[in-house]
């Protein structure tokens, strides 16, 4: 599942790649401004890590599983001396305080960043998609700003639906980060329970020409499934959030353009809301 939020604070306004900004959590278990000249390290699309889409009616290849798996005896040592390094520090980070700090220094934590754009490795921790999976046109691309201090989300959108009889709707563009992992690439989640906000530096591509600081409390955050909003709904589980993603597709086709300092989470005192949206089930219970 995935809760969506389009809400920002009053006086802002909403850069043109950020139209529907989602966290992912296990709730169902889960003409423009041209580009500067910047060093460009591309992001693989989402079908270079996960199983590639087929189309209706396409066979499936005929390859058993272990036929893909390449054998490098160099790579498997390094991986599990990697593995065991991430163990050890599971191990070992609680004889100190969550996550390996002091406790007093967790409880007195108002601000965090979790990504920043400082390095070709921070743009490894995100992944790319667009309708080109489905065969649609729009493009979507990752880059790293000038000076490696920030990142340029940016490409073209297309609404057309591409011409095969089946596909009837097109135009979008999505970037998602990965799901962090632990070692022997057990799953693990953000928590965020500390916090009630989440916190972007973001310049847009036209209407938002400036930095701007947004600042949307996860209480406006409402859930949906496969772009559909729910009607039975509850707050984000704030322990057990999985991805952080931007979706564009707003059918204003064209290029877009989006640039992140950081995105972080903050404690904002001044908010107390839970939750924006009305609870209740579909069958009550009398």
């Amino acid at each position: 599942m995935v809760f969506a939020c389009d809400r920002l604070k009053p006086g802002m306004s909403f850069p043109k790649a950020t139209r529907l900004l989602s966290l992912r959590s296990l709730t169902s278990v889960h003409q423009q401004h041209l580009l500067p000249s910047v060093p460009t390290r591309l992001v693989p699309s989402r079908t270079l890590i996960q199983n590639e889409y087929r189309r209706p009616g396409k066979p499936r290849e005929n390859v058993l599983p272990w036929q893909k798996i390449k054998f490098d005896f160099s790579k498997g040592l390094e991986g599990i001396k990697k593995h065991f390094a991430l163990l050890m520090k599971e191990v070992t980070d609680p004889w100190v305080g969550p996550e390996g700090r002091p406790l007093i220094e967790h409880m007195l934590e108002q601000n965090r960043v979790v990504w920043e754009f400082r390095g070709p490795e921070s743009l490894e921790e995100w992944t790319l998609s667009s309708d080109r999976e489905i065969g649609g046109q729009s493009e979507i691309h990752l880059k790293l700003g000038r000076n490696h201090t920030t990142c340029f989300l940016y490409g073209t959108l297309c609404s057309a639906p591409p011409k095969d009889g089946e596909t009837r709707y097109s135009g979008y563009c999505t970037v998602r980060s990965k799901q962090p992992l632990a070692s022997f690439d057990r799953k693990k989640h953000h928590d965020w329970s500390s916090f009630n906000s989440l916190h972007l530096r973001v310049r847009g591509d036209g209407r938002g020409a400036h930095w701007q600081d947004v600042k949307i409390p996860f209480s406006k955050f409402f859930l949906t499934h496969r772009g559909r909003i729910q009607d039975d709904q509850h707050p984000l589980w704030l322990d057990k959030i999985n991805t952080i993603g931007f979706t564009l597709g707003d059918d204003a086709d064209g290029p877009f353009q989006l640039e992140i300092d950081f995105i972080g989470v903050c404690k904002d005192p001044a908010h107390t809301e839970e939750f924006a949206y009305e609870k209740y089930k579909r069958n009550p219970q009398v």
